[in-house]
């Protein structure tokens, strides 16, 4: 399965060869650096592992004022020689291009490539309601109602007196890993490293999403 990490742009809208408006989002993609190969006799699976987004080596007079952007000793150690470290980190299976540690990936990988799916960590909302968080209707809103935006009864008046799992509640909303599947793959730029996939990919701007190829088209 071929697979890159990307940053999400924002979003535009272009027209297709056959001059319709389609929304899109722009996806860029950095340099995709092959960091590791993974097989079957060494590790029991196929897999390619890949880093981006270069991260700087921190000595011992740096390491009182070490940033999230350098690397410890430690971290650094797990590359290979001549492969600066990586910020970030990701292995995609069952690869299907011959790659070999240290090559760089690219848009080009999509060529000919019609549908992706996307991953990526939804947009953090806080703590909401259900009305929010689960699309309740609510009651009336009328003078004298005492029951507007709350959840209604979670439990029981007799036995067993409790609540049972997975009960609709308030809580956190958002902050959680999505994939979108069969995402149309628009147009691919190869000189600005650029995809654009019709419609709307989770996560926020300049987040990191995950596009593979598409598993059911």
């Amino acid at each position: 399965m071929l697979g890159l990490m990307a940053k999400k742009v924002g979003m535009t809208q272009i027209f297709d060869e056959a001059g319709n408006l389609v929304p899109v989002t722009v996806l860029r993609v950095d340099p995709n650096t092959v960091i590791a190969l993974k097989n079957k006799e060494n590790d029991g699976y196929h897999a390619v592992v890949v880093g981006v987004d270069e991260m700087k080596s921190c000595d011992a007079a740096s390491k009182k004022r070490r940033r999230h952007s350098m690397a410890s000793k430690p971290y650094a150690g797990q590359f290979p020689e001549g492969i600066s470290p990586k910020k970030t980190v990701r292995e995609f299976r069952d690869f299907e291009k011959e790659v070999k540690a240290g090559d760089t990936l690219g848009v080009e990988l999509f060529e000919g490539c019609r549908y992706v799916d996307v991953s990526g960590v939804s947009k953090g909302k806080g703590f909401q309601g259900v009305v929010r968080r689960y699309h309740f209707g609510g009651g009336r809103k009328t003078h004298g109602s005492k029951f507007h935006r709350e959840p209604g009864s979670t439990g029981q008046s007799t036995y067993p007196h409790k609540t049972f799992k997975n009960m609709k509640l308030p809580g956190h909303m958002g902050g959680e890993r999505v994939t979108v599947l069969s995402q149309r793959l628009v147009r691919v730029d190869a000189e600005k490293q650029l995809l654009m996939v019709r419609g709307a990919v989770p996560g926020v701007n300049k987040g990191l999403v995950i596009v593979r190829a598409a598993v059911k088209k």
